[in-house]
């Protein structure tokens, strides 16, 4: 079986600042790590290796420094890594992301499963993956919590959540995999993984390199693009009910009936 694990570098802080002119993360000085939803894809992918064979690539859209994460997949178990940079990538929505992620898998060739996590923490969209199964032309499978079996025909059983549950899908690669968190315990680098992932090449991709439409890349290939970013303002005013419950509720009838929010009384009151 032979696994791509497409992986962001995200930033490791809450304190997030934004480019008020290019409204765009500032990535410079701040530490970044894997994506934590793509670290359960992983350590998944490296699981399935482990037990019915095969490979495991990592892949990832990004700057130069993107670099550092594909050595710590390495580190954590993923045999080969891809970087796709080019300046013609800056600026990507999902969408446009998507594309190129699926351009680098088709080149890659020869891919089974494509494993994702659900969504990245300075996005949340969740949008990636189905939208690279699409640009690849294969069955996606979302928020997948536990991979059963791998069958003989090479079908795959999967457990996918629900609101309340999860139903058991059977699948015939390739297929696009994203996980949520609930699907393993990823593990920490070893010596040996950390050594290997010194020395390992990582293969940097262009946009030369791939068969795609350079309209469909970059800020022009983003049909959705961030106008401004702000902060919104705290709430101010407002009533603050300091009574017993009973009292609460009988003062706060009688604000919105003061507003015009509620009309009449019900019975009981």
């Amino acid at each position: 079986m032979n696994i791509v694990v497409c992986i962001k570098q995200v930033p490791d802080t809450t304190d997030v600042k934004i480019n008020p002119e290019t409204n765009t993360l500032i990535r410079e000085g701040v530490a970044s790590i894997i994506n934590p939803f793509d670290a359960y894809a992983l350590e998944e992918a490296v699981r399935l290796k482990e037990k019915f064979g095969g490979t495991v690539s990592v892949m990832s859209m990004g700057p130069p420094q993107a670099e550092a994460s594909l050595r710590d997949a390495v580190a954590l178990g993923a045999d080969d890594a891809y970087l796709l940079s080019d300046r013609a990538f800056a600026g990507s929505d999902t969408l446009a992301t998507s594309y190129t992620l699926a351009a680098g898998v088709r080149k890659l060739g020869g891919v089974d499963v494509i494993l994702m996590g659900r969504q990245a923490i300075d996005g949340d969209t969740g949008q990636t993956g189905p939208s690279t199964a699409e640009n690849l032309g294969c069955p996606q499978l979302t928020d997948i919590r536990k991979i059963e079996s791998v069958e003989a025909d090479g079908s795959i059983v999967l457990q996918r959540v629900l609101e309340e549950g999860y139903v058991r899908i059977k699948v015939k690669p390739p297929v696009v995999i994203t996980v949520v968190k609930e699907i393993n315990e990823p593990r920490l680098p070893s010596l040996r993984g950390k050594m290997n992932a010194k020395k390992k090449e990582i293969v940097t991709w262009t946009a030369a390199d791939l068969e795609v439409d350079s309209k469909r890349l970059g800020l022009t290939g983003s049909p959705t693009q961030v106008v401004k970013i702000f902060t919104p303002p705290k709430p101010s005013g407002g009533t603050i009910f300091e009574g017993s419950v009973t009292e609460n509720v009988k003062d706060l009838i009688a604000e919105l009936k003061a507003a015009g929010v509620i009309l009449g009384a019900g019975k009981g009151e």
